[in-house]
Order: structure tokens, then sequence, then C-alpha cells
């Protein structure tokens, strides 16, 4: 009988050799397990353990996919946040610094015009319209003359009135029907101050509409020229 026979439960040293070898494979695999398990508790994709990898290079791999996929979940919150949210209101259209005296018409005598209707010249640009239509104050300032007689112009204006808009620039609006405003009163770009009418020396309904370089009568410049200069295209 052999002494492997005589004592069985003492192993050869060949044997103990081979059980060790055994045990760490069996570990290794148990802790590629856990580095697995670990990176599917963290939503990570394609956790795939290479031949050889440690249990900490797998848990590390892991951690990075489900950091990454955390990160592109954030990404894609953030975007839906920014899509759903109200878009801001666009910013408000600037108010135009001059505006036409009237809102519809048709130009009919122009400035500089000849002829038995005028003592001169024409001195302005009348605008056609019915009587009544609304006359709004082209520019912000205050008004100086407001009345018949022209305001102190003269008969042939009819009801008239004067606006200062500072910088030696003044605006007449004449032949009116009815008169909304009193001297030194402040008006506001395109407010209304008048009824258009076919008082004084006028042959029919229109407005006459004079810029001038002073409140009087004789400094009267050309108003279209004038108010295409502020960006107005009569």
């Amino acid at each position: 009988m052999t002494k492997r026979a005589m004592f069985p439960g003492i192993a050869t040293p060949q044997l103990r050799t081979r059980a060790a070898v055994l045990a760490a494979g069996m570990g290794a695999a148990a802790a590629l397990g856990a580095g697995v398990a670990t990176a599917a508790d963290g939503n990570a994709k394609d956790v795939t353990a290479a031949p050889g990898a440690t249990a900490a290079s797998v848990k590390e791999q892991a951690d990075a996919q489900a950091k990454a996929a955390k990160s592109e979940k954030s990404e894609k919150k953030d975007s839906a946040a920014k899509k759903d949210a109200p878009k801001k209101k666009a910013a408000k259209k600037k108010p135009a610094s001059w505006v036409a005296p009237v809102k519809k018409y048709e130009l009919s005598a122009g400035f500089g015009l000849g002829g038995n209707m005028w003592s001169s010249k024409h001195s302005g640009q009348d605008f056609a319209v019915s009587v009544g239509t609304d006359v709004n104050s082209v520019h912000g300032g205050t008004v100086v003359k407001a009345g018949p007689n022209g305001g102190g112009d003269g008969p042939a204006y009819g009801n008239a009135i004067v606006v200062s808009h500072g910088n030696g620039t003044y605006t007449q609006y004449a032949h009116l029907s009815r008169i909304d405003v009193k001297v030194g009163e402040s008006v506001k770009t395109g407010e209304h101050i008048a009824k258009s009418g076919n008082t004084g020396n006028s042959s029919g309904p229109h407005l006459h509409f004079e810029v001038r370089t002073s409140p009087n009568y004789g400094s009267a410049v050309n108003p279209v020229q004038f108010m295409r200069g502020e960006g107005l295209t009569f």
C-alpha cells in the first residue's frame, strides 16, 4: 500500500498547487461577475469583460458608462425644457418720430404753385380729404396758435393751428372745420388736434399743411421735401 492510499487526507504538493490555481480562477470569475452586476445597476450599456480583465477595471468601465448615460439624460432634459419654454416677446417697434397729418388722403395743390387762388405762390401742401377727417400733429410739440382768422395769419386760412416743434420748426394746419386744442397745450406725435374742413379761402374740402421756420406767415418751406427728410414718403 502506498503513502497516498494510507493517508487519504493528506494531499501531495501537486494537488495543492492545482487546488490553489482553481480557487484563484473561481475568485476572479466571481469578481468579474460582481463587476458586470454593478454595471447593470448603473444602467451602463454593453459592459463586456475583456480576457484577463480585473474586477476593478470592469467596475471602472461600468461607472464611466453610467456617468455618460446620466449626462446624456440630463442634456435631453435641458433640451426639452428649452423647447417648451415660452418664446420671448418681440421687441416693440419704435414709434415713428414724424407722421402724416392725415391717414388717408390724396395730394392736391403742392408747394410753390402759382395761380389766382393765392396772393403770391402756394405756401404749403394740400391734402384732399372730406370734411370731418381727423387731423393729427405730425410731431410732438406745443400749440402756439389756434383759432379763426388763420390763428392770426389772416382770413384766407380759415380756422388754423400752428404747433412749435422746437429747433426753429413749426407746422400749420388750416381750413379746419373744428379745432380741438388750445394755445399752450402740449401735443404728442400723431395726436388728434382738429377736424378738416373747408373754411377760409378754399375751393373745396381739404387740409392745408405748412412747415415753417417761424410761427408766422411768410416763413414756409417745402413741406413734402422736409417730411421726406424725416423718413416719410408722400
